[in-house]
């Protein structure tokens, strides 16, 4: 059965709140924010818990979690013990590879319902300790964070990814005033859309963790750092990753918990079962530079897609492109030639925050929703990833 006749549609998608970095959220494990999520999508698609087949799950900081952290999230989502689960670990790009792969099996004809998404929790990385398992005789050792060495840490330069950021924004001749201008527009279109509640569809409240002496919400339903962001603090930070940069921590994504889910299967098994397709996956796209020019990798990525499905740059209604750091958008933004009131419309990471092995599902879970909200059709989400790479994923509604 071809995509064109039987596509692939999604028929849930939900996402936790983004809690900021030891914050409202840091109290849950990866697999249990991802297992909430899981539980959240399948009950808004309508589908019974023993209809899922398999489930595919994006988590990059997974030291320390226990064995299959994606097995620990299906379990924990009250699904039966005959779903499949597979971890899949792509950095930011985790959760946008776990639908893309997600898309494939279906169109194999190898399931008929998948799950897939992402989930992290940046706050609960551990730290490591080289060596420990021959022991420690002479001198000092050394203690590793996990979530620089495996998240945030290019693996052959050993550069943080701030500091190509910095190079790229000298490279394709981007100032600090702009950056620092675009976040600002990422801030107040954030926290205009958590005012309006224009997230209150895709979000599926989670408990908040009760502190001693201290008063909090039932439920936390909205995300944590938009409320935190004061933008008249953007032009007095210091760079983050070169003396003498651009990026900084206003400009760049924060580090954040959450977890993102969506609901895959065919439209004609969709139609049989009584689900209804909320949008179908047109195709889908990825790019592959050397490990440094990960900034630049979406452009290639999105080209690339627009291409394969046919579209024109003007035919897509929305665009996420994920603010890993705002010259990541910003380039793309130009080299495009994308309208900037067509991209991140709801504020992006640099705002709302960037658990990294779930930002790839929820930026595709928002856009769903972005879209269904405004009565618009067509949308294209991508990401940058360490390493180099970039995906990219284009959906279209009914």
């Amino acid at each position: 059965m071809s995509t064109r006749s039987d596509p692939v549609v999604i028929v849930g998608a939900q996402r936790t709140p983004i809690g900021a970095f030891q914050g409202a959220l840091s109290h849950y494990t990866a697999p249990q924010l991802g297992a909430h999520a899981l539980a959240s999508a399948v009950r808004q698609a309508g589908l019974a818990p023993d209809a899922v087949e398999e489930a595919l799950v994006g988590c990059c900081l997974f030291a320390g979690l226990g064995q299959a952290p994606a097995r620990q999230a299906v379990l924990g989502a009250g699904l039966p013990t005959s779903v499949q689960a597979t971890t899949l670990s792509k950095m930011c790009g985790s959760g946008m590879k776990a639908a893309i792969l997600a898309h494939d099996i279906l169109c194999a004809g190898s399931a008929d319902v998948v799950l897939a998404g992402g989930m992290e929790s940046m706050s609960n990385a551990p730290h490591l300790i080289p060596k420990a398992r021959q022991g420690y005789r002479l001198g000092d050792g050394q203690l590793l964070d996990h979530m620089y060495r495996d998240g945030l840490q290019d693996a052959y330069e050993g550069h943080l990814m701030g500091h190509y950021a910095d190079l790229a924004a000298r490279e394709h001749g981007f100032s600090r005033a702009q950056q620092d201008a675009y976040a600002e527009q990422s801030v107040l279109r954030a926290q205009h859309s958590v005012a309006a509640g224009h997230f209150a569809a895709e979000i599926a409240p989670i408990a908040a963790r009760a502190r001693r002496g201290v008063e909090v919400a039932a439920l936390v339903a909205d995300d944590e750092t938009p409320g935190l962001c004061d933008v008249s603090r953007l032009g007095g930070l210091k760079p983050a990753f070169t003396p003498d940069g651009t990026v900084t921590a206003g400009n760049a994504s924060s580090i954040s918990d959450g977890a993102a889910a969506l609901v895959l299967t065919r439209q004609r098994h969709a139609e049989v079962s009584g689900l209804t397709p909320r949008a179908r996956i047109v195709g889908h796209a990825a790019a592959a530079l050397a490990p440094g020019q990960f900034p630049v990798a979406p452009v290639h990525a999105i080209a690339r897609l627009l291409d394969r499905v046919g579209w024109s740059r003007d035919s897509v209604d929305l665009f996420e492109i994920n603010e890993a750091f705002a010259v990541v958008p910003m380039i793309a933004l130009r080299d495009l030639g994308l309208p900037a009131e067509r991209v991140n419309v709801e504020g992006g990471a640099c705002a709302l925050g960037h658990p990294v092995g779930a930002t790839g599902a929820r930026i595709i879970v928002t856009l769903l929703h972005s879209l269904e909200r405004r009565g618009l059709r067509r949308g294209v989400a991508s990401l940058c990833l360490g390493g180099g790479e970039a995906t990219a994923i284009a959906i279209e509604l009914p």
